[in-house]
């Protein structure tokens, strides 16, 4: 399962209707990954939405140190390869960070994403919250 912002904000967020869903999801994962710009877009995200930094910065250093969470981090041929993705596919409004995930998880044969982001069925994969 690929880990995506808006599915670890649900996680992050116990107030939010989806929290226990992604709770429930993260548990039951065999395998979980996720990359560098998902985290950074998380920190941001988590600030315009007045999270508590320290909290968030917390959740994010324990998910770093977590040996069950595949952390990618974006190097230029996969930066490379997120950008033709995103040239290929003119007519999406996918963003960088999702044409990151989306050929991560073409790459792993990764098929489940915790996320509430509609671009990953639209990508062809399955949007879990």
């Amino acid at each position: 399962m690929l880990l995506d912002t808006s599915g670890l904000l649900c996680y992050l967020d116990a107030d939010d209707a989806r929290h226990p869903d992604a709770v429930t999801y993260m548990a039951a994962a065999s395998y979980v990954l996720t990359h560098t710009f998902v985290i950074a877009e998380l920190i941001a995200l988590a600030h315009v939405r007045h999270f508590p930094r320290r909290r968030v910065l917390s959740f994010v250093n324990q998910l770093l140190d977590n040996r069950g969470v595949e952390i990618v981090w974006v190097d230029q041929t996969l930066y490379r390869s997120a950008l033709s993705l995103l040239d290929y596919q003119l007519d999406k409004s996918y963003s960088l960070c999702d044409a990151i995930s989306f050929v991560l998880m073409q790459q792993r044969d990764i098929g489940d994403a915790l996320s509430t982001d509609h671009h990953f069925n639209q990508a062809g994969f399955r949007c879990l919250l």
